[in-house]
């Protein structure tokens, strides 16, 4: 083994959060080889280094962090759909060699499974939008002067000489 421990590996969930209109070529290719195909959608990855420069290269568009197995399930319950967009259900997660939706969480969670290599099973994508803006929103020039700057009424006006 080599001097340096490499870190255990640890399950991610990536978010596309913006759209990619005016986006490099570079980033729209990047977010659709991640399989993050619209705006609030979500995907469940490893921390391989593969995967953490692409999300590097995506930064402005994708915001990603550690996923909780209680992340992961909740993502496999409400999320997970079977081919021709039925529910994951138990029954098919046991023809799969898994006890329960739990179970298969826990693989995917401690990266023994991965979702996408799953027969059948699509990736859970679709996320709920933010309950609240995430972006600051700028105020206008105007709106910032008017609390501080009087109006001029008309009989205040500066007269012109002519």
């Amino acid at each position: 083994m080599s001097t340096t421990q490499t870190e255990a590996t640890k399950c991610i969930v990536a978010v596309k959060v913006r759209g990619e209109v005016s986006a490099q070529r570079e980033a729209r290719e990047t977010t659709a080889l991640l399989g993050l195909t619209h705006t609030n959608h979500a995907v469940i990855l490893d921390n391989r280094p593969a995967y953490l420069g692409m999300l590097q290269r995506a930064q402005s568009y994708v915001t990603w962090g550690e996923a909780s197995q209680e992340l992961v399930t909740a993502m496999l319950k409400q999320r997970g759909k079977i081919g021709g967009s039925k529910k994951l259900t138990d029954e098919y997660v046991q023809k799969l060699g898994f006890k329960s939706i739990d179970d298969l969480a826990e693989a995917v969670y401690n990266c023994k499974a991965e979702v996408s290599k799953l027969e059948g099973v699509q990736k859970p994508s679709n996320c709920a939008r933010p309950r609240k803006d995430t972006r600051a929103r700028p105020r206008k020039v105007s709106e910032q002067r008017r609390s501080w700057i009087p109006r001029r009424s008309h009989k205040h006006a500066r007269k012109t000489h002519g």
